[in-house]
């Protein structure tokens, strides 16, 4: 399966997006293996999460439109941001993934969602920190964090993507936040 998913992609993604792809892959396994969480569902979801991430925005939204009917006005307007539900679609109906947990991992991994399962925590983290994304200090104590404690490394990994939205103007989807205060609230519960 990996091989053909490998092969799918080739086609449909630019070589960088590939490597960043691989290294998703690898960290969402080496973090499972270290939470105790199944290393193979945690490597095929990290594979898969960013099937449609070339996919044109008419595409995305026709896709998604008719999945799920209704899509929000920040998704509308950014239709890039659909690339995560659309990418668990294209794993289901093209690599017939038929674990929920796989695919609302893959669902997830773009803007989160409150009350993830440990599963899409670990993609969550991994497609912000794999190796790939580079090797900051705040990069580097970042990744600590998720080996220690997956909720605050969503936490972090949130407010990471926060200051670089606000800082660069761009739009906030509400999910981003309600799941960075989700995993603030796991983080407060559990101390």
């Amino acid at each position: 399966m990996r091989e053909k998913v490998i092969a799918w992609l080739k086609e449909n993604v630019s070589e960088h997006r590939l490597q960043h792809i691989l290294g998703v892959e690898k960290m969402c396994e080496d973090l499972a293996i270290h939470h105790k969480i199944d290393p193979k569902k945690a490597a095929q979801a990290g594979l898969m999460h960013d099937l449609a991430k070339f996919f044109p925005p008419p595409k995305l939204l026709e896709m998604a439109k008719k999945e799920y009917n209704e899509i929000d006005p920040v998704c509308l307007a950014n239709p890039h941001l659909l690339h995560a539900d659309v990418s668990a679609i294209v794993a289901r109906d093209t690599f017939n993934i038929t674990d929920e947990d796989i695919l609302n991992a893959i669902r997830h991994h773009t803007l989160g969602n409150p009350e993830m399962s440990d599963l899409s925590c670990l993609v969550f983290i991994a497609d912000a920190l794999e190796p790939n994304r580079g090797n900051t200090p705040e990069l580097e104590k970042m990744r600590k964090i998720s080996y220690k404690n997956l909720h605050k490394s969503v936490q972090k990994t949130c407010e990471y993507s926060l200051q670089y939205l606000i800082k660069n103007s761009k739009t906030i989807h509400p999910r981003a936040i309600l799941t960075r205060n989700w995993a603030l609230h796991q983080v407060k519960a559990r101390s």
